[in-house]
């Protein structure tokens, strides 16, 4: 197990609950030595999720228009689905669409 920090915004709170942070331990997957931001997107959408996860997810990582920061640097700069996440790392979900 990995203790990780997750925070959601910009409207995903609501699909968790209406909670913003959550302080939870993620397992890591059999016959792997490290835990990925991919394999936390799975664990939330699976433990963690309340209703639509068709609006977090899309297949095994976030849908298009969801900013993933990993201890505030975006994912995408550390390896995307398969950033390492380390004990006590902090993983914020930031949703960018909004309805007007």
């Amino acid at each position: 197990m990995v203790k990780v920090h997750i925070e959601l915004s910009g409207g995903l709170e609501l699909l968790f609950g209406n909670q913003k942070e959550h302080d939870v331990d993620v397992p890591v997957c059999e016959g792997q030595e490290a835990l990925t931001a991919g394999q936390v997107v799975v664990w939330a959408r699976d433990n963690m999720l309340r209703e639509r996860p068709e609006l977090f997810v899309k297949g095994n990582s976030v849908r298009p228009g969801i900013l993933v920061l990993i201890n505030d640097c975006d994912w995408e700069l550390s390896g995307g689905i398969d950033s390492p996440i380390a004990e006590g790392d902090q993983v914020v979900f930031i949703s960018t669409l909004h309805g007007g």
